[in-house]
């Protein structure tokens, strides 16, 4: 099974819609855990890696250039 590849500010679909009724989410943090933010209703939740990538359906919009820290 392929992986799903994604990365910093990438827009999601998750499997499961969020309360407010949307499944699209961005990714604003990632390490051991991933931080998504919901499009529709700008909350934030903090998900296990492993977790995230079971929930995860689709890649819809990939963020073209990661913003560095340093600017």
């Amino acid at each position: 099974m392929e992986r799903k590849q994604y990365q910093l500010g990438d827009v999601v679909q998750m499997k499961k819609q969020h309360p407010c009724g949307t499944n699209e989410m961005e990714i604003i943090r990632m390490g051991m855990d991933i931080r998504i933010r919901c499009t529709g209703c700008k909350h934030s939740v903090l998900v296990p890696r492993a977790k995230f990538e079971s929930k995860l359906k689709k890649v819809l919009r990939s963020n073209p250039v990661v913003q560095d820290k340093d600017e």
